[in-house]
């Protein structure tokens, strides 16, 4: 089915969207608020899967979550299954390649937040953690939309990590990038053409959502 690899991007592009806020909002506020040592080093390495070559990453992935690693034994023995060649494991994937490109919208969004307001929260007597739930996240809310949107976009022309990663099973791991690549392969480029026209129009209006938000924001 040549639309399946579609359906699967989606839902790879759908869950991470969701997912991220959660792991990078945290980050997003350390870095935008906090002063400790080493928090250059910090943010160079939440940055780092922005320069490094998707191959890089995604073999440095495969190492950690391979049945040796880390976090592949750990998941194999509370699971039974691989996280490697998994939906699981792809979506973990993508979660590490697009968390710069949500901290950094929401970095910007924190930064930019009117610092008498935490101030005042402060003299209430709010923790730091209720200041960020009650204080910065609903002040923050289009900076929280723009980021889960880019990272969205980012997902569904996801290549190099997954493949490294989840390889090109069909209805598992096999996205509509890697279909696209692998109909380019098999000289089908009438199949490449239709896929690669399907993904120019969505991510045409999942830009124009994003200048919109970031135009509201100003």
């Amino acid at each position: 089915m040549i639309w399946e690899p579609f359906l699967l991007s989606a839902k790879l592009a759908l869950w991470t969207m969701l997912i991220i806020p959660i792991v990078a909002a945290p980050v997003a506020a350390l870095l935008a608020y906090a002063r400790f040592p080493g928090k250059s080093a910090v943010d160079a390495l939440v940055s780092l899967p922005m320069v490094l070559p998707p191959t890089v990453l995604g073999f440095g992935l495969l190492v950690v979550l391979g049945p040796q690693g880390v976090i592949g034994s750990s998941w194999e023995a509370a699971t039974g299954g691989r996280l490697v060649f998994s939906f699981a494991g792809i979506l973990l994937a993508s979660l590490v390649f697009n968390l710069p490109f949500a901290v950094q919208p929401l970095r910007a969004s924190f930064e930019k937040l009117d610092p008498r307001l935490l101030e005042n929260a402060a003299i209430l007597g709010l923790t730091p953690a209720q200041t960020f739930l009650r204080v910065v996240l609903p002040n923050c809310i289009g900076g929280l939309a723009a980021a889960s949107i880019l990272v969205f976009a980012h997902s569904l022309g996801e290549f190099g990590v997954i493949l490294m990663v989840g390889g090109s099973i069909p209805g598992q791991t096999k996205v509509a990038s890697i279909a696209i690549f692998e109909a380019v392969e098999a000289l089908r480029f009438d199949d490449a053409f239709r896929m690669s026209a399907a993904l120019v129009p969505i991510s045409f209006a999942v830009l124009l959502v994003i200048n919109k938000l970031n135009r509201r924001r100003s």
